[in-house]
Formats: C-alpha cells, sequence, structure tokens
C-alpha cells in the first residue's frame, strides 16, 4: 500500500492559508472508525485550530456542504447561535485547500475549536429522552427559520440514488457489487418508486446532518444542545433523515462500541416516546412518517453500500455493508410498520 504523508497535507493546506504562523504540532484527533482525518493544529503564537482532512465524495459538495454550514453558524438563532465550529476565511472566502496527486484527492478546510461540555449518556432514561425529543424539535425549527438565508445545495436524494445505479453499470462497480448487484439496483428502483408517490420532493427540506451519534454532539446538564463538530454526512434534506439516528440514539440497547444499523429501533417503545415529545412541540405529518423508511433504505443505501468503503476503515465496512446487503435492506418491507408510528401520534 502506499504511502500518504496526511499531516504533510495538512501543513501544506495551513501553509497556504497563513505562512506566517508556524504550526509546532499536528495532533490525529479522528474517530477510529472514519476514513476522514480531523487533527489539531497548535501554532507557535499559541493559538490552536481544528483541521479536517475528507477525501471521498466531491470536491464540489464538500466546499458547498461547508459553505452552508458556515452560514448557518453565522445565522443560527439563540439558543444555537455557537452550537456549530465555524470555518475560517481568508478574505472574503471560505478557505478549503485541495491537494490533488495520481494518488489522492484531498481537501482541507480550517475551524475553530468549539467548547464541549456533556456527552449523552449511552443509555437515557424516559426523561432524558422526551428532553431530547423537544430540544431536537427546537433545533429543527430554528434550522427553518435559516434554510431562505442558505446558499444553494445541489445535492438531492435522487441524484445520489442514481449516482449509485451509474456506479453499477461500471466495470468496477459490477465487480464490487456483483454478489448484490441485481439486488441493489431493485432497492435503488424501488426507493425512487415510493419517493414519487409519496411527492417526497414537496417536503420541507432544511439543513440534516443525519448523523447524530452521541460523540458528535454535547449537551448542557438539563440536555440543551450545546456543541457540533462532526459534520460528514450533512445535506439538505427533509428533516425525517434525521431521524433514523435519533431512533438510535433512545434505543433499548444505547450506544455501543459494536454497532450495526437494523431497523428494529424505529419500532421500539422509547423511539415512540421521542416521537411524541418531538412531535409536541414541532409537529410530523403522516407523510413525513411515512416516508420514514425511505430514509431509513436511501441511508443504507448511500452510506453504507454506496460510500461506506470510503468512508469506514476496512474491518468495519466490510462488516456494515454485508448486514446491509443480506440482513437490513430485505427486513425493511417485514418490519417496518407505520400505523404503530402515526398511532402514537394520533395521525
Amino acid at each position: 500500500m502506499t504511502f500518504i504523508d496526511f499531516n504533510e497535507i495538512v501543513s501544506d493546506a495551513w501553509k497556504a492559508y497563513d505562512d506566517s504562523r508556524p504550526i509546532v504540532l499536528i495532533e490525529d484527533i479522528s474517530a477510529k472508525v472514519s476514513t476522514n482525518h480531523v487533527y489539531r493544529i497548535t501554532l507557535k503564537d499559541g493559538f490552536s485550530v481544528v483541521a479536517k482532512l475528507s477525501y471521498f465524495g466531491l470536491y464540489d459538495h464538500f466546499v458547498e456542504d461547508h459553505a452552508i454550514i458556515n452560514a448557518m453558524a453565522n445565522n443560527l438563532p439563540e439558543p444555537f447561535e455557537n452550537f456549530l465550529a465555524r470555518s475560517l476565511f481568508k478574505g472574503k472566502e471560505l478557505f478549503v485547500h485541495r491537494y490533488k496527486t495520481e494518488l489522492i484527492d484531498a481537501w482541507v478546510v480550517f475551524y475553530r475549536p468549539v467548547k464541549i461540555l456533556n456527552k449523552l449518556p449511552r443509555k437515557l432514561n424516559n426523561e432524558q429522552i422526551v428532553r431530547l425529543g423537544k430540544q431536537t424539535a427546537r433545533f429543527h425549527e430554528a434550522c427553518l427559520t435559516i434554510k431562505n438565508s442558505l446558499p444553494d445545495s445541489s445535492k438531492t436524494m435522487m441524484v445520489d440514488i442514481e449516482g449509485l445505479e451509474k456506479i453499477l453499470e461500471t466495470d468496477e462497480g459490477r465487480f464490487q457489487y456483483r454478489m448484490h448487484l441485481d439486488f441493489i439496483k431493485e432497492q435503488c428502483a424501488l426507493f425512487k418508486q415510493n419517493y414519487r408517490a409519496l411527492e417526497a420532493n414537496t417536503l420541507e427540506d432544511i439543513p440534516v446532518f443525519v448523523d447524530w451519534n452521541i460523540g458528535n454532539f454535547s449537551v448542557t446538564d438539563n440536555l440543551q444542545l450545546f456543541s457540533r463538530w462532526d459534520y460528514d454526512w450533512f445535506r439538505v434534506s427533509s428533516r425525517i433523515m434525521d431521524f433514523y439516528f435519533f431512533s438510535r440514539v433512545v434505543s433499548e440497547a444505547g450506544d455501543q462500541t459494536i454497532f450495526s444499523y437494523n431497523i428494529d429501533v424505529l419500532m421500539q417503545d422509547r423511539f415512540l416516546m421521542y416521537l411524541q415529545a418531538y412531535h409536541k412541540r414541532n409537529p410530523l405529518t403522516e407523510r413525513e412518517i411515512l416516508f420514514l423508511k425511505e430514509c431509513y433504505r436511501f441511508f443504507l443505501l448511500n452510506y453504507v453500500v454506496k460510500y461506506g468503503t470510503y468512508f469506514f476503515h476496512e474491518i468495519f465496512a466490510t462488516r456494515l455493508q454485508k448486514e446491509t446487503l443480506e440482513v437490513h435492506l430485505p427486513s425493511i418491507e417485514k418490519k417496518f410498520n407505520p400505523s404503530i408510528l402515526l398511532k402514537a401520534l394520533n395521525l
């Protein structure tokens, strides 16, 4: 395997940003499950910044996403005005450094460090579930209020699924997915069919972060959202895209080191309790609840099947993709029962 010096890429990026402030230390603070790289940079003048390096997806989407996130960081009303990390600008533009060789096309963006308070407990009690439901409902309200002031986003769910379909038609795709090629095509077609039937393109879009793993954000003592620092799966889409991970956060199993992406958490009483608290503050619609099934399918197809080998370390990606293709996707039609959710919300 060819060695790539990511520290050198980060160092080059900082020199391009401001070579008058030399680096004295670069520390890798990345999450070990991901192939993305995050670094804490200590400068000679005593200040520090955080660098995010990525090389999966598209460069244009990376720049677009961070422009939107940075606008959110500046525009979100209280109590979320300091919830997101702000990226560094050079002059009037967001600074993104592109490092492109025959071996790698990588992009680096710098953040101001965010303050971190408490992480959620591995398993929430009933009171904490209700508080989280109210708080995330309030956050989605805030995101909706500022959506028209944000830069445009070109990513859509249909474009992403069609991108996966194109990969399946390439020699590389046919080889990589050879054992499940027809099944993946069927799942893509089913998503597109149901998306159109639900007229999901008419649902309100807001900024969503999708991955609400408890290691990605911190809260106050009374569970108010305080800070967030992971933006790998950010997009502008239906708020329902966030709900699968909320169901995992409040699940009976709680946060686990060895994890999977099963559908069962969407049917648990603890998720119903979360939904009821959310719905009381920020009402959901029947169509949104029905769309939850397709958001789950999209998550599996796009983030696990399509990007899994790029995002997860190999030891995780192989297992997660196998489980997704052999267990989780086949279970959707059998296990997802929207009537349970609709009844809980009196819809």
